[in-house]
């Protein structure tokens, strides 16, 4: 994996990503570029157009080449693009390249068409039925990507992995809470003790969480210590509501947990993790239940302005969500 790929998909659908248009898709539909989870193959299935496909499909011999419009769920920079062509043998195309555009609002596709394109990845060959990763810079926070394919074909997955960049102003003119911790708001999980059943950042996605691997969950923990993950704010902000949901967690959430705060604006994963880390308690022990949403107001500790916040889960298990409510620091506003 290259290190672009753990930073966020912008594009996904997790997020309000999607496909608005694409001039063919044939034999599979222009909404497959998006889907959640990996390709699949279906062994002898077809459809009236011709066999299956999970993905994105175009019909043969394209006059010029094909291509599709994609509005990013979390406008950003783009860092690395991956272009899966699984299962895509005989039918991928030669070569692809991706244009970024910066639209505001919620654009027509009149108005996409008129705004102003720029390449950030040259036209690039393609192998087929293999994930195929790309650097690309866009220099500047985008909203909407053209994908172009060469000359025609398929391709099973597009994953759009940058830095999330939400517009700011907009909670900072309207002066209330937002959620610090959010993905969609520029929230990471920097580092965590274990993530062996569910990554750790599922922690911050939104919405509620859809089944038990929706979460953030550590293995059995067969000694001393405990699990954490420490979460990268949004911005930097003052936490004054606390939201910690272990849905679906029946048989196997925390026993208790702790959360602390720290202010150390750019610090890396080795200094947040350093025993002498000046971390301030926000919220002290609380036991948890199971398959519960556990809100804290009165209870959360006033630990000033954050910019990392760390959730201590003793001795392991899962929580589906951590919601981090909070006020913008002067500074962010």
């Amino acid at each position: 994996m290259t290190d672009f790929e753990d930073l966020p998909d912008l594009a996904s659908e997790r997020l309000g990503g999607a496909v608005l248009a694409a001039n063919d898709e044939f034999f599979a539909p222009k909404e497959g570029l998006l889907k959640p989870g990996p390709a699949e193959w279906r062994e002898g299935e077809y459809t009236e157009r011709g066999k299956w496909m999970d993905g994105w499909e175009t019909r043969r011999h394209s006059p010029d080449h094909d291509w599709a419009i994609i509005r990013l769920g979390a406008p950003g920079m783009v860092r690395g693009v991956v272009v899966d062509t699984s299962f895509f043998r005989g039918n991928y195309p030669e070569a692809c390249s991706l244009e970024a555009a910066s639209v505001p609002g919620t654009p027509s596709l009149e108005q996409l068409a008129s705004a102003s394109w720029r390449e950030i990845l040259p036209r690039s060959p393609l192998q087929g039925d293999h994930r195929n990763t790309f650097a690309a810079d866009s220099g500047e926070r985008v909203t909407h990507l053209r994908l172009h394919i060469y000359p025609d074909g398929g391709v099973a997955r597009l994953r759009v992995h940058g830095e999330v960049m939400p517009a700011w102003t907009r909670f900072a003119r309207g002066g209330g809470e937002v959620d610090l911790a959010a993905l969609e708001n520029g929230g990471w999980v920097v580092s965590c003790s274990d993530m062996f059943f569910g990554h750790r950042q599922n922690l911050i996605l939104p919405g509620r969480s859809l089944f038990m691997g929706d979460g953030w969950e550590t293995r059995r923990r067969r000694g001393p210590g405990y699990d954490w993950s420490i979460i990268r704010l949004a911005a930097p902000g003052a936490i004054h509501r606390i939201e910690l949901d272990t849905d679906h967690f029946k048989g196997n959430p925390p026993e208790r947990c702790t959360l602390e705060a720290i202010h150390l604006p750019g610090a890396t994963a080795e200094q947040l993790r350093a025993p002498d880390a000046p971390w301030t308690p926000l919220l002290a022990e609380s036991r948890l239940q199971p398959h519960a949403r556990h809100r804290y107001e009165d209870e959360v500790l006033p630990a000033g302005t954050a910019t990392h916040v760390r959730l201590n889960i003793f001795p392991d298990g899962g929580v589906a969500r951590l919601r981090l409510w909070g006020t913008l620091a002067e500074a962010a506003r």
